[in-house]
């Protein structure tokens, strides 16, 4: 069949126009008049003239004919199939708008928070706990309330400390990417209350990551910094750190609290153990806190594990004592006498401060520190301390570090902490790193005290 055959989805009709060469004349007809239509096919009747055509030529006739209804058919089809695309995506999109829009449930403290909690007692280390978790997740909402533009009515993240009668008196930002990463809180004490003393006068808390958009590649980048034994070196770290020293330096270091969760709890522990190096020991909760190594408390045999823990210990007092031995002679070469950390027992002013660790065996970020604890314990019990004490004192991380003439010191490196460990069972990694676990009314708490030398 000769022809051509076209249609316009624009205008919404096919423009169709078949080579029907008449056995006389050879004209070119359109196929509009010759089946008597409209060129929008709008009739309900197809009227056409056969008379004066061959039977090849009708043949071709009705071939054209029946090309020019299929692609009426498949047009309606096809026209009608992306009205339903189009509508579902439409209705798709206004759903995720709306559940961007809409607040997660576990960011309403009346849906997860501790409402369980009507009457705190500062005296119950499980109360402590509790609040003070619900403090760091106020430092979350803060800043997914500036994420959403939650204002006003439609904020969430006063609720989570309202309920426990604490005023937000400073939002900590991060002049990187102008995220909220810290908060201080102050406590409204009731003037007919007779609180005991644990209760806190203020709270300096700070969230972890947060891996919407917003401020997803500046907390990955700190975390990356933490792996390294580089936080301290970052901008986030010190404007926390500062505002730490100004308020300690006001009311003094007993009336604050530092409690973080995440990379919030590796802030918060360096920005302890910095203090208490000064003779401030601060009250410290740290809800999952990373740990800079991998997480060997994972392997399951027990002699495989505690062989990889002693060669480790191994190498690191070694290239301990070589990198004391070198920067020893090397000072002394240069008639310069050396005060830095490698003269120093780097737990030194550290063994008064008790900072309070919360840890799950389900999550890998902060298992080791409880391997970490417990491995040094029978180090000691196996007659293996003193290898062990000049291990535990050091990183290799912070070693070369030190050799580099940058300051790298491991965080988990401790001489006491009390240790709370979550051990009831975890469905998921989210799950056993969340915040939300700790404030959880279970009773399948596990706390020991640690204390090394």
């Amino acid at each position: 069949m000769k022809g051509f055959l076209g249609f316009n989805c624009e205008q919404g009709f096919f423009a169709a126009v078949i080579w029907l060469p008449r056995c006389k004349t050879k004209e070119l007809i359109p196929a509009s008049s010759a089946l008597g239509q409209t060129d929008r096919f709008s009739s309900n009747r197809l009227e056409f003239d056969l008379n004066g055509y061959s039977p090849i030529r009708w043949q071709q006739f009705v071939c054209g004919s029946m090309v020019i209804f299929l692609l009426q058919i498949r047009l309606c089809d096809f026209r009608a199939g992306a009205g339903r695309l189009l509508e579902s995506d439409m209705k798709k999109g206004k759903e995720e708008e709306s559940n961007a829009a809409k607040p997660s449930e576990r960011e309403v403290f009346e849906l997860s928070g501790p409402v369980h909690l009507t009457f705190v007692d500062w005296r119950l280390p499980e109360h402590r706990r509790s609040v003070v978790a619900s403090l760091v997740q106020g430092v979350y909402i803060l800043e997914r309330d500036r994420q959403q533009n939650r204002q006003g009515t439609t904020a969430l993240a006063s609720a989570w400390w309202e309920h426990f009668n604490f005023l937000l008196i400073q939002v900590l930002v991060d002049k990187a990417d102008s995220s909220t990463f810290g908060a201080i809180y102050q406590y409204k004490q009731a003037p007919y209350l007779n609180v005991p003393n644990p209760v806190p006068s203020y709270v300096v808390a700070f969230r972890g990551t947060i891996t919407k958009p917003d401020s997803r590649a500046r907390d990955i980048k700190l975390d990356l910094q933490f792996v390294v034994n580089g936080l301290t070196r970052c901008s986030r770290y010190k404007a926390g750190l500062q505002a730490i020293e100004g308020l300690v330096s006001q009311v003094g270091p007993s009336n604050v609290w530092l409690a973080g969760h995440s990379l919030g709890a590796a802030i918060a522990l360096q920005a302890g153990k910095h203090m208490a190096k000064r003779g401030c020991y601060v009250e410290t909760y740290l809800f999952n806190p990373p740990f800079s190594s991998l997480p060997l408390e994972k392997i399951k045999d027990p002699w495989l594990k505690d062989g990889i823990r002693y060669t480790g210990s191994l190498l690191t007092a070694g290239l301990a004592t070589l990198v004391k031995g070198i920067s020893s002679s090397t000072s002394s070469i240069n008639g310069v006498a050396t005060h830095g950390p490698q003269n120093n027992d780097p737990f030194l002013g550290l063994y008064s401060w008790v900072p309070y660790l919360f840890v799950n065996p389900a999550d890998p970020i902060c298992l080791e520190y409880v391997g970490y604890f417990e491995y040094r314990d029978k180090m000691v019990a196996t007659g293996g301390g003193g290898i062990e004490r000049i291990a535990a004192q050091n990183s290799i991380v912070s070693l070369v570090s030190g050799v580099m003439g940058r300051d790298g010191e491991a965080p988990h490196l401790l001489p006491t902490a009390f240790v709370t460990s979550n051990m009831s069972p975890a469905e998921d990694f989210k799950k056993a790193h969340g915040i939300h676990q700790w404030w959880s009314p279970h009773p399948y708490w596990h706390s020991k005290f640690y204390q090394f030398g």
